[in-house]
């Protein structure tokens, strides 16, 4: 294995830059971005734009050949080991080999347990020269989710709350809580997630949509709108039920939370995110199945009304934010709090 140079680093950047397109878009799949270079020289970029459509390695081949560029003697960056076997597109190691590319740069090693080091060991052998682990934390972290769903069956479960400097949920009548920035921000979280969970309380008082709306953006599937509850009784009125995204709407009742858990896993969701009210997120974190938190904090003190966080009763719950991890963001007048949940 050739040792990676400064260079290498250069082009993997662009690789995760490229990679990043796919936020939101490309689930159950990883996010991926390629590069081929020639002589120092970036002659074909491609990122994976959808599941079921072409891989990276292959949309940057595409685009090389779109440009008129030679391939066969190149190199590629890729941010993820790349696939060998047959799904719903063939292997990017064969598209590599016919190509004849005669070296590959690799971010991270593809975390199924199933094929981890098949693709490098399938390249090494047909004489491709191979480097990996180059920004190999970077490329894991852009897909922590996927790496999540793929070694456990269950989704990434992100905790979002906005709440008032006295961990409280619910302003005066007729006003937000946060701001239109940090509103904005969490439709961005709704965009990077493949399923919303809430409450039905939260159902029964705030009738929400549970959509991402970002004006200009295109391609995504509206999430999964997910209810936990007991008793069954929602109004059947509300707008989950009867808008025009309503069969994306799933109701579990009386099931523990690792389970529905389970079961979206099983539909593909790599990850969630959680919504509330308090009750929801006190057993969502007394269960310990939160991954990671994202608090919108307002510049308000409410005084009363319903708390952040309310755990079942009789249950104690402690955790703490791994190291290096947490984040605080000024996000219009709130501010965004952000971490993994140890």
């Amino acid at each position: 294995m050739s040792a990676a140079t400064t260079r290498d680093l250069l082009f993997m950047s662009r690789a995760l830059e490229l990679a990043q397109r796919g936020i939101g878009l490309t689930n159950p799949n990883p996010r991926v971005g390629a590069v081929i270079v020639r002589a120092g020289k970036i002659i074909g970029e491609g990122y994976h734009q959808k599941a079921g459509q072409p891989h990276a390695e292959i949309n940057a081949i595409a685009d090389a050949k779109k440009r008129g560029e030679k391939i066969s003697g190149a190199t590629i960056y890729v941010t993820l080991e790349p696939c060998c076997t047959h799904g719903r597109t063939p292997p990017c190691t064969d598209a590599i080999k016919r190509e004849k590319l005669k070296r590959v740069v690799i971010g991270a090693v593809d975390p199924n347990p199933h094929h981890a080091g098949h693709g490098l060991t399938i390249l090494r052998r047909a004489g491709i020269s191979v480097t990996s682990g180059v920004l190999a934390k970077e490329s894991a972290e852009l897909n922590r989710d996927f790496n999540h769903w793929i070694t456990t069956g269950t989704p990434w479960v992100v905790a979002k709350i906005a709440m008032s400097l006295d961990g409280r949920i619910m302003p005066r009548e007729g006003r937000w809580l946060t701001g239109p920035k940090a509103r904005r921000v969490a439709h961005e979280l709704r965009w990077q997630s493949d399923a919303i969970l809430v409450g039905a309380e939260t159902v029964r008082v705030d009738n929400p949509q549970l959509t991402v709306r970002l004006p200009g953006r295109k391609g995504k599937v509206q999430p999964w709108r997910v209810v936990l509850t007991r008793s069954g009784k929602l109004p059947r009125t509300a707008q989950l039920f009867t808008d025009e995204f309503k069969e994306r709407t799933l109701v579990f009742q009386s099931t523990p939370l690792k389970r529905v858990l389970q079961q979206l896993g099983k539909r593909g969701v790599t990850n969630v995110l959680l919504e509330g009210g308090g009750k929801l997120l006190g057993s969502a974190f007394a269960a310990g199945v939160v991954n990671e938190i994202a608090f919108f904090i307002a510049p308000q003190i409410v005084g009363q009304g319903p708390q952040a966080i309310v755990l079942p009763q009789g249950k104690k719950w402690e955790a703490s934010i791994l190291p290096g991890t947490l984040t605080v963001e000024k996000v219009g007048v709130d501010c965004l709090v952000r971490g993994r949940v140890k």
